[in-house]
């Protein structure tokens, strides 16, 4: 028996990265899970891959409507879910000096406002004793260098994390944040732009991070998996960092 047959679960941002890594992990351990995207082909190519217990379901986590109808389509066909990971988040290395009123909006949209509402339009059809997990960051709690607007917004996931395991309790629903720090996917690579030269940088986190490398997608994977599963019964509210002790030590 695998860790999470007959589970049900969701993955925002599935189609790529630590997103697809995670999903991919809970669908090998027997979990059924939906991931969402907003690129059709790049979704239904992570969907193949995983197998016959993925779903691709197209849609932006920053619209209403496009929750509202993964969720009435999970219902449809599932019922209910146990397991939820939002993991969508991006955000780019602008100093302070550049930040604009868009790069604020963009960035608060996606990574606060879309978290906030892909929890809350999941609970009606959530099952008590389910595992809710947010993506946050490192960045919430070290300083990085024109990084601040992302930072900010990660500490208000984790900040969720904290309140929503009190408002949940009574539903044995727990709710854990995972934070990341340095992980070598293409989405890092986006948010460098043209502030700086990929490599130059990859070396840079290396040579700051204790354990003298970056991260992959599947060493977060296996956190999420862990926070989902009922090895981590007593664990909620908590932050479970996955980098390599750079916020550590």
């Amino acid at each position: 028996m695998e860790k999470h047959d007959g589970k049900v679960a969701v993955v925002t941002g599935g189609s790529s990265g630590i997103g697809f890594a995670a999903a991919k992990r809970l669908a090998d351990e027997g979990a059924f899970v939906y991931i969402t995207g907003r690129n059709r082909e790049q979704l239904d190519k992570a969907a193949t891959i995983i197998g016959k217990n993925a779903a691709a379901v197209q849609g932006d986590v920053c619209k209403f409507e496009d929750l509202d109808r993964l969720y009435a389509l999970i219902q449809r066909e599932k019922g209910h879910i146990n397991i939820l990971f939002a993991n969508v988040g991006f955000g780019a290395y602008v100093p302070i000096e550049q930040i604009t009123e868009k790069d604020y909006d963009s960035t608060f949209n996606l990574n606060v406002k879309a978290v906030l509402f892909t929890v809350q339009k999941a609970l009606p059809i959530f099952k008590d004793g389910g595992s809710i997990i947010i993506n946050a960051s490192t960045a919430a709690s070290k300083w990085n260098p024109a990084f601040s607007l992302y930072g900010a917004t990660k500490a208000a996931v984790r900040s969720f994390a904290r309140s929503w395991a009190m408002d949940l309790k009574d539903r044995k629903i727990r709710v854990n944040a995972v934070s990341p720090g340095p992980i070598n996917t293409s989405a890092h690579e986006r948010s460098v732009g043209d502030t700086g030269n990929v490599e130059e940088l990859k070396k840079h986190f290396a040579s700051i991070i204790p354990m003298g490398r970056m991260g992959e997608p599947e060493e977060v994977a296996s956190a999420v998996s862990f926070l989902a599963s009922d090895e981590s019964s007593f664990i909620t509210g908590t932050e479970l960092f996955v980098d390599g002790g750079q916020a550590q030590v």
